[in-house]
């Protein structure tokens, strides 16, 4: 992940996609722009699945059992997907960015704090 928070911001600043930092409110309209920019990148991830499981309906519709068909669908939309979820790590790794926070540090942090809470989902 370090790799990719490097690559990003190099590659926000060559194409000058940085988070504004001039001054507070220039920050904060920066900053809330792309909160919602991430947030329409979300709903396409979201567009995709349904997009997934319309395909795989159809695919039943035509003859293939369920396995089969949520299959064929997942191969058809995976390019697609991927570039959705592409687009929601730039976000986020942007404003990771702008904050300095290491986001692989954060997950591994995050990750064993999970684990040792108490109320657990089962």
């Amino acid at each position: 992940m370090k790799e990719i928070q490097a690559f990003l911001k190099d590659y926000q600043r060559e194409m000058n996609w940085e988070i504004n930092e001039e001054s507070y409110e220039k920050s904060k309209s920066s900053l809330l722009n792309n909160y919602m920019l991430l947030t329409t990148e979300i709903a396409e991830v979201a567009e995709e699945l349904r997009r997934n499981f319309n395909i795989t309906e159809q695919h039943k519709l035509n003859g293939l059992n369920e396995t089969e068909a949520f299959k064929m669908a997942k191969e058809e939309v995976k390019e697609d997907l991927g570039k959705e979820i592409a687009d929601c790590i730039a976000y986020i790794c942007k404003i990771a960015n702008f904050y300095e926070i290491d986001i692989e540090e954060s997950f591994y942090e995050k990750m064993e704090e999970v684990k040792k809470r108490r109320n657990k989902d089962i």
